[in-house]
């Protein structure tokens, strides 16, 4: 039984454990990947306090690391439910079940797909969520970057250290990303853009992407063209199916909560990027899980 486990190790998880075992709680900490969640697959982040540069491995290990000298225990499983028991919660994973008087969600979001043909069929052969993880095997080739926020403009500039040329495609006429993050793509001379337009079709051989289809959202124009890889930046869906049968979710499944990150379930908190809110970094995360952490604290408090 444990006072609070925390599901998910990613900077929210890791803050919310950290701030619940300094409040002398026996804490868990439910992970199915190394710590640091999305983080590990950011090459530079430039936007966390106190540091310049720093590589979002290299801060994830700094985030774990005091976890173990206050005895946080590292549980790896994946949750397919949770149950609320009144007091305590049941929280049921693939190989096993863990117990908890509060549970902590940090679960975090998922790329969202294209949802276009070509796809599936070439995922690991060319398509690719992930410029970090394999950016480096795509050295002097033409790449797509298919979207217009933070996310597919900073993956789009991190390519230029390896591709021939990155091209930016995004339904809109104009980027979403910062400011800052638009003037870099559009002062990089390795960066194209085709606006208004929408990916349609993803073709390869039999190995790998070679070309894309891809339509003028304006005029109904279909054009082709020739690309080695697609990275797809186009929003996030919410990790919170393990808590459908609780009803805890809005119609999107993100998680809505109160200013101390509690959730409609007393004792289930919500935190990151799962939580319904408006921005999602780094920081916003932290900030959830510190507050979460002391929340669970009080909530046991005020019902032991």
């Amino acid at each position: 039984m444990y006072d609070t486990l925390v599901i998910g190790a990613g900077p929210a998880g890791m803050t919310a454990a950290l701030y619940a075992a300094r409040s002398n709680l026996k804490v868990g900490l439910l992970e199915q990947g190394a710590p640091g969640g999305q983080m590990n697959n950011t090459a530079d982040i430039e936007n966390y306090p106190g540091f310049d540069l720093i590589s979002g491995p290299e801060l994830s290990m700094k985030m774990f690391d005091p976890l173990e000298k206050l005895g946080v225990e590292h549980l790896y499983g994946i949750v397919t439910t949770i149950q609320d028991l009144g007091q305590s919660k049941l929280v049921k994973t693939m190989d096993g079940e863990f117990e908890a008087k509060t549970v902590i969600l940090a679960t975090g979001a998922k790329h969202r797909l294209l949802q276009v043909p070509g796809e599936d069929t070439y995922a690991s052969r060319g398509v690719s969520y992930c410029a970090v993880c394999d950016g480096a095997f795509f050295r002097d080739q033409d790449l797509l970057v298919v979207g217009g926020g933070d996310s597919a403009v900073e993956e789009a500039l991190f390519l230029t250290r390896f591709a021939k040329s990155v091209t930016i495609v995004h339904r809109r006429d104009q980027l979403r990303a910062q400011k800052l993050l638009q003037d870099r793509a559009l002062a990089n001379e390795k960066i194209n853009f085709i606006w208004d337009s929408v990916v349609k079709e993803i073709k390869g051989n039999d190995v790998k992407v070679t070309s894309v289809d891809i339509e003028n959202v304006k005029t109904g124009q279909v054009t082709n063209h020739a690309f080695a890889g697609v990275f797809i930046y186009i929003g996030l869906d919410p990790v919170s199916q393990m808590v459908a049968d609780l009803q805890m979710t809005d119609d999107n499944g993100w998680i809505p909560t109160d200013d101390k990150m509690a959730t409609k379930v007393p004792g289930i908190f919500a935190i990151g990027d799962v939580r319904q809110k408006d921005l999602r970094q780094i920081t916003t995360a932290v900030g959830d899980g510190a507050t979460a952490g002391i929340s669970a604290y009080h909530y046991l408090t005020e019902h032991n």
